[in-house]
């Protein structure tokens, strides 16, 4: 069974949607800035992180490493 890249898509901005979110609340409570730093941080922050997860996502998906037909 294989992952589509519609999928690895989905599953990426789901996961950056969070994890900037934290990323977002975390810096504000331990720097205190004005939300427009923030903005600017999590927009950076997503991009970046938004395309290494996708190709880290679509590599695995090539990858058989783990794999098996075996129940376990």
């Amino acid at each position: 069974m294989r992952a589509t890249k519609k999928r690895s898509i989905v599953k990426a901005i789901s996961w950056r949607i969070i994890g900037t979110g934290l990323t977002a609340m975390l810096f504000w409570i331990f720097t205190g800035e004005a939300v427009n730093i923030l903005v600017q941080f999590g927009i950076v922050d997503t991009v970046v992180k938004l395309i290494t997860f996708y190709t880290h996502e679509r590599m695995w998906n090539k990858s058989k490493w783990g794999l098996t037909d075996e129940k376990e």
